[in-house]
């Protein structure tokens, strides 16, 4: 096995226990999630779930007009496709990949046939733990709506930046000033503005696309308290997340 990709890697895989891990394992089939791949069309049939290592990926709602703006994000932390098992099998939004990398796609049916199993001990943990996450999701995605409605542009650009690092090994994002508007939903003359008092504060250097933060306690000085909100909601939610040991998963390298 390529140690460099485990779907351990993935918060959510890596709190089952051995037993239902062991039973998916096989099933998980790593992918790669190169920038600008359209995971999920708006309206389309879910065929599988993906979760995330590696990657990003930003849920976007799409006016009839064509414009667009971030609702959510999914990183390792998360999955993808959760109107599959809260029964709508479609979804309104477009999923699409925000910072490229890998992950891991498990076929709708398995993932169906394991979160409703019943019996036994342990039946419905893979159910209790989908549906804990999908509460924190829908915390974020209704604190974005809150921090787009009153918040400034520069306190918005700082809880996308906090909540991109946080899924993130580093502290460099791959990421235009046109792209991260277009994920706010603002102008990117704001998000000029907005970039240009952080790296003057010394917060971020920006230059070419890439952005690294440099000083992660400014932005969190800057930011409002939306960022905390779905933080905290997150943890108290999936407090008992844990790194499971690296298992073996044949012909999954």
């Amino acid at each position: 096995m390529d140690t460099a990709h485990s779907p351990n890697q993935n918060h959510l895989l890596a709190a089952l226990p051995d037993a239902e891990f062991e039973r998916i394992a096989p099933h998980l089939e790593r992918v790669a999630m190169p920038l600008g791949e359209v995971l999920y069309e708006s309206g389309g049939q879910l065929q599988h779930v993906y979760f995330p290592t590696t990657a990003i990926v930003s849920l976007h709602y799409v006016t009839e007009s064509g414009a667009s703006s971030e609702i959510a994000g999914v990183g390792n932390e998360g999955v993808l496709g959760i109107s599959l098992f809260m029964g709508g099998n479609t979804t309104p939004s477009r999923a699409i990949v925000q910072t490229g990398g890998h992950g891991y796609q498990l076929k709708a049916p398995l993932l169906m046939e394991e979160f409703n199993r019943v019996g036994g001990r342990r039946a419905g943990v893979m159910q209790h733990l989908l549906l804990r996450y999908t509460q924190a999701l829908i915390t974020q995605i209704s604190q974005t709506a809150v921090c787009n409605r009153h918040h400034s542009v520069e306190q918005q650009l700082c809880r996308w930046l906090l909540l991109t690092l946080d899924r993130l090994p580093s502290s460099e994002l791959t990421m235009t000033q046109e792209l991260i508007a277009g994920m706010l939903g603002v102008r990117r003359e704001g998000i000029t503005e907005a970039a240009g008092h952080l790296q003057q504060a010394g917060f971020i250097r920006y230059r070419r696309g890439h952005i690294t933060v440099v000083n992660r306690a400014g932005l969190e000085s800057r930011v409002c308290e939306c960022y905390g909100v779905v933080k905290k909601e997150h943890d108290r939610l999936l407090c008992d997340v844990r790194n499971r040991q690296e298992f073996p998963l044949t012909g999954h390298a």
